[in-house]
């Protein structure tokens, strides 16, 4: 995913409740689903980061020499002013980018349709 391109904001942004749970019909539901996608984001962009400063690190012996490289600061300073994974998350629910299902919920309506 291209963190670059999500025009999510960078703070905290009031959102609307009736907004968040006309999609799932439950707020909860809601902000779990939002949750669960921000810790996905999150993995990732750890993944990301941790790829593209493996390629800076030297093994030592001494664990006391630690070089500073212009290159990895910049690296970590651009992901730090990256929006936060669960202002992402938000902004990929509010738009409709995220899929989402509940088990539980599709077995009670094929239950109910069983019944009628």
């Amino acid at each position: 995913m291209d963190y670059r391109k999500i025009n999510a904001p960078l703070s905290t942004v009031t959102r609307d409740v009736n907004e968040l749970s006309k999609e799932t019909g439950n707020v909860y539901e809601s902000v779990m689903i939002m949750a669960r996608r921000a810790n996905q984001i999150s993995q990732e962009m750890k993944k990301e980061l941790e790829l593209k400063l493996q390629e800076f690190s030297t093994y030592t012996d001494n664990m006391e020499e630690v070089s500073e490289n212009r290159e990895q600061i910049e690296i970590s300073k651009f992901y730090e002013k990256l929006p936060k994974p669960t202002l992402i998350a938000a902004k990929e629910f509010t738009d409709g980018e995220v899929y989402h299902r509940n088990p539980a919920k599709q077995m009670r309506e094929m239950e109910d349709e069983a019944e009628a």
